[in-house]
C-alpha cells in the first residue's frame, strides 16, 4: 500500500513544486537548476560511493561486518537514481541521502525496526589447523588381475 501512495504522490508533489518554482523563476531557469542537479548529483554520487566501497573493501580485508558499508552504498545508490529523476522533492531527497549523517540517522532508524537474525552452516566456527588433521589413515590393495573386468576405460591412455 505504502508503495502505491508513493507512486502516486511522488509525481503529484513534483508537478505542483514545477508549477510553482516555475511560475516564480521562469521556465528556462526551472529546466536549468533541474539539470544542474543532476550533474552535481552525479559527481556527488560519484565520490560518495568511492569513499564508501573503499570502506566496504576495508571491511573485508579486516573481517570485519559488511553490512553497514554495503547499506550506505545502496543508500547511495538509490541517492543517484534519484538525483537522476527530474524534480525538486526526488533532488532534495536525493541530496539528503547523499549527506554521510543523514545515511547513519536513516540506517539506525531502520535497525530499529528489523528483526536481525544469524544462521550458521557446517559444524561451527573453524578452530585453528592442527597438522595432525591432514594425515588421512587407510589401507588399500594393488589388484594382480586388471584385465579381469573387460579392456581399460581408456581414460587413463595418453
Amino acid at each position: 500500500m505504502w508503495l502505491f501512495l508513493a507512486f502516486l504522490l511522488v509525481p503529484l508533489v513534483e508537478i505542483a513544486l514545477f508549477i510553482q518554482i516555475g511560475g516564480l523563476i521562469g521556465l528556462w531557469a526551472t529546466l536549468a537548476i533541474v539539470v544542474l542537479t543532476a550533474v552535481a548529483g552525479t559527481m556527488l554520487v560519484k565520490s560518495q560511493g568511492a569513499l564508501v566501497l573503499s570502506r566496504l573493501r576495508d571491511s573485508f580485508q579486516t573481517l570485519r561486518d559488511p553490512t553497514e558499508p554495503l547499506a550506505h552504498g545502496a543508500m547511495i545508490l538509490f541517492s543517484g537514481a534519484l538525483l537522476l529523476t527530474p524534480g525538486f522533492f526526488t533532488d532534495t531527497v536525493g541530496f539528503l541521502l547523499l549527506v554521510p549523517a543523514v545515511r547513519s540517522w536513516l540506517l539506525r532508524e531502520v535497525a530499529k525496526r528489523v528483526t536481525f537474525t544469524t544462521m550458521q552452516m557446517g559444524n561451527g566456527p573453524t578452530r585453528p589447523s592442527d597438522p595432525r588433521d591432514d594425515v588421512i589413515d587407510a589401507q588399500y590393495t594393488v589388484d594382480e588381475n586388471p584385465d579381469r573386468n573387460g579392456p581399460p576405460s581408456q581414460w587413463t591412455k595418453h
